[in-house]
């Protein structure tokens, strides 16, 4: 590559004092500046170096054509946009071509919500170039609430408020702190998004980070005909909130953990619920009334998601494989005399949440104030078994072929128990990406007792869209279509398929 050479350079978000030092020796030695504006051709990036720029420097202002308002291009707006990105690095790529030194300035970050990436699409792939990063108005609002953002393993959310209403509170639902951008006209639908995620009332809105016109007050107090474009919302993570006056204030200590209650308050109580194996239709009506009252909900991730945010809920959304974790962070908000729901899929006492819960009571002598209580779900060997017929008309027995929590022995010999007392078995967690011969295994180990002949049933997606539903035999199973979606249904010597259906005699010989 020759000629010049392209700097992008984040000014930050406002205070010339929060420049960076090469930053400033950059912008000093340019050849060419160069930054955006909006139609009235006024630059805060260029506001904020005002006092940088050499005297002899070629300044290229780069005016969007249109913002908010109708586009004049006969295509619409994004083709008016697309033509303004091409002819302003065609520009700058006529100073570069020149061998002159190109610094774009870029309000906050260049690679963080900044005009400068499309231009960096245009033109790195011609030019050298370097990316000097700047202070984001994220850490900005942040320095202005006073709230720490993330501590720990918390995680930070950051989301455009183009986003639309419903999307932007299902993602606002059950995530640590949040800061929401791109406001002005969006406001009134964020304010909305928080009220449904129940986030509303610790929301912050930060105006014009770090500069001497630098507003913070509550979301709720914010008239949103004001908002500009350049403003924030700061959402403290559970736990953290910020004062009328935009400054950090921890919440109220709770008891520490397992500190007495006192004598007028509720005695602690968590509900395990289980919310069925997908379709709204089959979560019961006792689990809808008891999610209606809870304040917290606690669960795996996409569990948690099934449950529709509303104004006062808080989610708090977790990875798979720390069930005793979840547990104990449902048990806190318990004690603290918090309505605290902790979700499962299916029925929370089949292979979920509700024995989590339970062992980690017994740990911990100080959960014994909290009186666990669990609400039944359609399991997923109930939801398999209704769409085949009545596999599981007979005795039988449900067993999970994952590895995570027994060993394999442990679970070959209940395989092996289940196949010689003749038992129907219905196969939870049958496989994954790291777990691909359990299946294969159990089904040479049930011909050993078993006619080839036997019905299997696998169901996959029950419920939900993609359903499907397979009806073969034990001999003809083939173990690569199996995975972690699936349940499988093994049936005994009572099992016969009729029209299609599978169904098991209630009397056996």
């Amino acid at each position: 590559m020759t000629g010049g050479i392209l700097y992008a350079v984040g000014v930050g978000p406002g205070d010339p004092e929060l420049l960076t030092v090469k930053a400033t020796r950059l912008i000093a030695a340019a050849d060419v500046i160069a930054y955006h504006s909006g139609t009235k051709g006024t630059s805060i990036a260029r506001s904020i170096v005002a006092d940088l720029i050499p005297a002899d420097a070629v300044e290229e202002l780069l005016a969007y054509p249109v913002t908010v308002g109708p586009a004049d291009h006969s295509d619409g707006y994004y083709a008016q946009i697309e033509e303004f990105y091409d002819a302003s690095a065609a520009r700058l790529a006529a100073h570069l071509a020149a061998g002159r030194t190109v610094v774009v300035l870029a309000e906050g970050d260049p690679l963080f919500y900044s005009s400068y990436m499309y231009l960096h699409d245009r033109l790195a792939h011609r030019f050298r170039w370097e990316v000097v990063p700047g202070v984001t108005s994220v850490s900005a609002s942040s320095a202005a609430v006073g709230v720490p953002l993330v501590r720990h393993e918390d995680v930070l959310t950051v989301l455009p408020g183009t986003l639309p209403v419903p999307e932007l509170a299902r993602r606002l639902a059950g995530r640590d702190a949040v800061v929401i951008m791109k406001l002005g006209r969006t406001f009134a639908g964020v304010r909305e998004a928080l009220r449904q995620a129940g986030r509303l009332d610790d929301a912050v809105y930060v105006e014009r980070a770090s500069t001497g016109r630098e507003v913070v007050r509550p979301v709720a107090e914010v008239d949103p005909e004001a908002v500009p474009y350049f403003s924030s919302i700061v959402v403290p993570g559970p736990g953290r909130r910020a004062d009328s006056g935009g400054r950090a204030g921890q919440v109220d200590a709770a008891p520490a953990h397992g500190a007495p209650q006192s004598s007028d308050r509720t005695p602690a109580e968590l509900l395990v619920i289980g919310l069925g194996p997908g379709p709204d239709r089959w979560v019961t009506p006792e689990v809808t009334d008891a999610l209606a009252l809870v304040d917290h909900v606690v669960g795996y991730g996409p569990y948690v998601d099934r449950v529709p945010p509303r104004p006062g809920l808080q989610r708090h959304a977790s990875g798979n494989t720390v069930e005793l974790d979840r547990a104990g962070l449902a048990l806190d908000l318990a004690l603290r005399g918090e309505k605290v729901a902790l979700v499962s899929g299916g029925d929370a006492g089949v292979f979920g949440m509700a024995s989590a819960a339970f062992e980690a009571v017994a740990a911990d002598p100080a959960y014994g104030q909290v009186r666990v209580t669990v609400l039944p779900g359609v399991t997923a060997a109930q939801a398999v078994a209704a769409r085949a017929g009545a596999p599981l008309g007979g005795d039988y027995v449900v067993l999970s072929l994952s590895d995570r929590l027994k060993s394999w022995a442990v679970i070959e010999r209940r395989l092996r128990a289940a196949a010689e007392g003749d038992l129907v078995i219905a196969l939870y967690n049958p496989a994954s990406r790291s777990r691909t011969t359990q299946v294969s295994d159990a089904r040479a180990l049930f011909l050993e007792h078993r006619s080839p002949a036997t019905p299997v049933v696998i169901g996959r997606d029950v419920g939900r869209p993609g359903e499907e539903l397979v009806v073969t035999t034990l001999g003809d199973l083939d173990p690569a279509v199996v995975d972690m979606r699936c349940l499988v249904i093994i049936g005994s010597s009572g099992t016969s398929v009729t029209g299609g259906q599978v169904w098991t005699r209630r009397s056996q010989p």
